[in-house]
Parts: C-alpha cells; sequence; structure tokens
C-alpha cells in the first residue's frame, strides 16, 4: 500500500486539506472535526515526517511549556525564571496555561507533538497513564516540574522530608488535635508531603488528627477553616502552601483565637508575604527561580544531545513566630 499522504487524510476525514495541516500544527480545531482525523490517523497508522520538516526548519529556537495556572505565586516565579534562561540561550517559550484542566494539559501535550519545538517542559500536579503514553510518543525532549515521572527527566523539591521536618517540629509542643490541610489535586503535596508530615508526627506521638482536603484557592481554602473552626480548636494546623495557610491565618484571627498561644500554625512556600504577617510565619522555602531556571538548563542540554540526570532540590525551614 502506497504511503498515506496529508492528502488522504483529508479525503478520508472529509475536511479540508488546510484543516488536517493546522490540526499537525497546533492550530484551532473544532472538537469533532480534530476526532475524525485522529481517527483516521489512527486506522492508517499515520505520523508527520517531522524528520524532513525539522531538515527544512532546521532549528525553530522554541520550547514549548505547560502550566496548571499563570496566577500563583508559585508558578509565576518559575516561569519567570525559566523564561529568562531560555532567552538568554536564544531559545523562546511557547506558553500555555491549563489552568488545572487535566484534559487541556494532555490536549497541549498532544499539539506539541505536531509542533516544531525542540523540547517540552511540563510543570504537573499529577502524572496520570494518559501522560505517559503521550510523553513516551513524542520525539523531542522533554522535562518534567514539581513531579516524579520515571523515564524522563524531572525537576522536584524534597517534599517527604520537608514534611516530615514539619510533622517533627509541631509534635514537639503540640499534643492535641493537629489540622492538616492538604491539597486534594497534587500529588507532591497531596501524597508526598503529607505523607512526611504524617510520619513525622507519628515519630513524636501525636494521634489525633483531622485531615481536610481542599485545593489552592484562598477562597476554598478559607470556608473549609471557617467550617473547622465552628466546631473544633485544634493546637496546631500545618497548611500544605503559604497560600492555604494565608485563609488559616485570617479565620483564626476572626474567630479571635492567637497564634500562636493559641493555636500553632506551620506551612510551605516561603512567600515573602508570610514574614510580613504579625507573628511571621512559620514556613518551609523552596527556591521556585532554581526550579525554572534547573528545568531550562536540562531541556537546552538534552537539545545539544548531552546526557542529564533528574535534579532534586532541597528547601529551608524559616522559623518565624507562629509555632509555639
Amino acid at each position: 500500500m502506497a504511503r498515506v499522504t496529508i492528502n488522504d487524510i483529508a479525503k478520508y476525514a472529509e475536511v479540508g486539506k488546510s484543516t488536517v495541516s493546522r490540526y499537525f500544527n497546533g492550530g484551532y480545531v473544532k472538537e469533532e472535526t480534530r476526532n475524525k482525523i485522529e481517527k483516521v490517523c489512527r486506522e492508517y497508522n499515520y505520523q508527520p515526517n517531522y524528520v524532513a520538516k525539522s531538515l527544512k526548519a532546521k532549528h525553530s529556537y522554541q520550547i514549548g511549556v505547560i502550566t496548571p495556572s499563570i496566577t500563583s505565586r508559585t508558578a509565576s516565579r518559575v516561569l519567570t525564571a525559566l523564561d529568562e534562561e531560555l532567552r538568554q540561550s536564544g531559545y523562546t517559550p511557547i506558553l500555555i496555561n491549563t489552568n488545572h484542566n487535566r484534559n487541556r494539559e494532555l490536549q497541549s501535550l498532544d499539539s506539541f507533538t505536531r509542533m516544531n519545538v525542540e523540547g517540552v517542559i511540563l510543570l504537573a500536579t499529577e502524572i496520570t497513564k494518559a501522560h505517559k503514553e503521550l510523553i513516551q510518543r513524542m520525539n523531542v525532549p522533554v522535562v518534567v516540574l514539581a513531579q516524579k515521572m520515571s523515564g524522563t527527566v524531572n525537576v522536584t523539591f524534597d517534599d517527604y522530608h520537608a514534611g516530615y521536618d514539619v510533622g517533627m517540629k509541631i509534635g514537639k509542643t503540640s499534643k492535641h488535635p493537629c489540622l492538616v490541610m492538604v491539597s486534594k489535586y497534587d500529588k507532591a503535596v497531596g501524597v508526598d508531603r503529607r505523607k512526611g508530615i504524617l510520619d513525622g508526627l507519628a515519630e513524636r506521638k501525636v494521634k489525633d488528627i483531622d485531615i481536610i482536603e481542599t485545593d489552592f484557592s484562598f477562597d476554598t481554602s478559607r470556608q473549609a477553616v471557617q467550617d473547622y473552626l465552628a466546631e473544633h480548636v485544634p493546637d496546631a494546623m500545618i497548611c500544605a502552601t503559604d497560600n492555604i495557610a494565608l485563609a488559616a491565618f485570617k479565620e483564626i484571627h476572626r474567630k479571635g483565637y492567637a497564634i500562636p498561644k493559641d493555636i500553632s500554625l506551620i506551612s510551605f512556600g516561603g512567600y515573602t508575604v508570610s514574614q510580613v504577617l504579625t507573628p511571621s510565619l512559620c514556613t518551609v522555602k523552596f527556591d521556585y527561580e532554581l526550579e525554572g531556571r534547573t528545568g531550562a538548563d536540562l531541556i537546552l542540554d538534552m537539545i545539544m544531545g548531552k546526557t542529564v540526570k533528574s535534579v532534586r532540590i532541597g528547601y529551608e525551614v524559616l522559623e518565624g513566630e507562629s509555632v509555639k
């Protein structure tokens, strides 16, 4: 059978050739039309000739970057550092914001497989089977930030040990009900960091623990704290992010409780605003700028054919004044 061409794909999918070209170049195509083209491509095992395309273009000097948010303090710090590092090397990032939408994240990865980018950096909140399958099919280097994925290059923080140190610190002075607020969307935060916290508390023999799962937003976290304080007064609150802690800080004061006299408060992030509060927040500081620069350096090295390894970044505990 003769090799299937883009004209054949357009004919079998009953769409125009320009629509098929737009699909393979990562442009907008209606979902119904996209599904028809993908079905035909699978049926005929069609793959664009990326080699010929890259020979024609030589270098695009473009890097695909996928982020779950552009408004969070964490993401903005990572992206700013990453952008600066790539541009200093002559590369331009193509940024896609998924707004924590998993399907959009997968679609973005799929789009980058058809675009002439030289590499992809994924700021991930979770890695699913679908993520792994897509990334394994990609013919360009991929670096995953913030999550671990076997078979790829990752840049992660030592979330487990950071959580363990926090659990040990709180457990040293707090033996009464302890509230742990974690994210339900992020594996590093919701699984690794939580396990470290609980292991640290267990080491200190703290058993009376309540766990609330929330998202990263201030409003949702504030409502969760408000509901909890209506019936409970914990000896300590451990928040998975500084943003969650800021919500807790506001509600604790609104209820008339004192920090740390009545309730100790500790979190993760090291945001500048956490040190402006009175009392200043005890928080684990992560170097998000270093994460962004490291991700950029790794993808550039991979593009040049260098052998690279995953990187795990440490942390620093800012003592603050919010823990007994």
